[in-house]
């Protein structure tokens, strides 16, 4: 009769994570998310903005003391 303490062939069952990995794991989903949402609004930003026009006069800036320059 074997021992129940030998050691054993096959597969090994999967241990269930514990509360710190599960934390560890909620914590990087929560930064992906951010990542992402941050990529796709800037992406829509990008895509909606007007697009420069070459040829126009730069307008002048809000410490701009001339506006003509």
């Amino acid at each position: 009769m074997r021992s129940g303490f030998a050691t054993r062939g096959g597969f090994i069952l999967a241990r269930t994570p514990t509360h710190r990995q599960q934390a560890a794991r909620r914590r990087l989903l929560v930064a992906c998310a951010v990542a992402a949402l941050a990529l796709v609004s800037g992406a829509i930003g990008a895509l909606t903005a007007p697009a420069p026009a070459l040829t126009a006069k730069p307008a002048a800036g809000p410490f701009s003391y001339f506006p003509s320059e």
